[in-house]
């Protein structure tokens, strides 16, 4: 990890509740990070494993208890759709670092690769999320597009009593890209949702994304979403419904509409609530 990168990239304080944050896990897949064997199903899953050698946690993660953790390769039409990778690349500080790289070609059906959190046991948890991402410029200026890039889904979700916190890239009828942050019961029933076409989406460069979350089906309740530490969206209210606990983290996607696209993802750093180190003492 480039901590000293890092804390030049975090931005001014932001309002919150105090509380102690504690760092849950973080990796820059260095060392002995790499692919597992796959587990085949109608579906596959590709675990990550492996003990990073500068910051000392192990994948897969296992935060909020859970357990299983992986790339799960969905709709893969015959392994031609979609690929993953460990590469080594010229990382944010402008050195070589090795990066999770996703690629996708075209779309079958749900074509998609995420790294999923899974059988996630304390999910009424808080969690603050960042990882440094770059995009490339293809499917970016397609027209009316979308690409899902984060989200959770809380117990009971497919069944139409739970929520999804999700973030997404969308493009307009002119082909420009935008962000897109919601919280849904269902694809077709937004709880809230905001949409950011003041902080410009990057094309083929690093920037920084953050996610924070206050599990709560009350007033109290906060979903925020930063990019290099402006803010998309800060919504405040309901971040789940019916008090389901979370079910799984999807931290890293690739999916939707817009095809081709490929992505690169470096220091991942999840905590336990929003971090002093990043947004001043509160």
């Amino acid at each position: 990890m480039k901590l000293s990168l890092i804390l030049l990239a975090s931005l001014a304080a932001c309002a919150a509740p105090a509380e102690n944050a504690r760092l849950l896990f973080a990796s820059g897949f260095e060392g002995e990070v790499r692919f597992g064997p796959r587990v085949e199903a109608e579906s596959y899953y590709e675990p990550i494993i492996g003990r990073d050698a500068e910051t000392g946690f192990s994948w897969p993660i296992k935060v909020l208890g859970a357990s299983e953790s992986a790339l799960h390769i969905i709709d893969h039409d015959g392994d031609t759709a979609l690929k993953n990778a460990l590469q080594t690349v010229i990382g944010p500080a402008g050195t070589p670092t090795r990066a999770l790289y996703n690629a996708q070609s075209h779309r079958t059906d749900a074509t998609q690769s995420p790294y999923e959190i899974l059988n996630i046991r304390e999910g009424r948890s808080d969690l603050y999320i960042r990882y440094w991402m770059k995009l490339g410029p293809e499917g970016l200026h397609q027209l009316d597009t979308w690409r899902a890039l984060f989200e959770y889904k809380t117990r009971g979700y497919a069944a139409g009593n739970g929520f999804r916190l999700i973030s997404y890239i969308y493009t307009d009828e002119a082909g420009r890209p935008y962000w897109h942050w919601q919280g849904d019961a269902n694809p077709e029933n937004a709880v809230w949702e905001v949409d950011n076409f003041d902080i410009p989406v990057p094309e083929n460069e690093w920037f920084l994304t953050e996610y924070y979350w206050h599990w709560s089906e009350g007033a109290d309740g906060r979903a925020l979403w930063r990019i290099n530490g402006k803010v998309v969206g800060d919504h405040r209210g309901p971040t789940t419904l019916n008090r389901q606990p979370i079910d799984f983290i999807i931290l890293t996607q690739i999916y939707g509409d817009a095809n081709p696209k490929r992505q690169w993802i470096d220091d991942i750093e999840i905590w336990s609530g929003l971090p002093d180190v990043y947004f001043g003492a509160r």
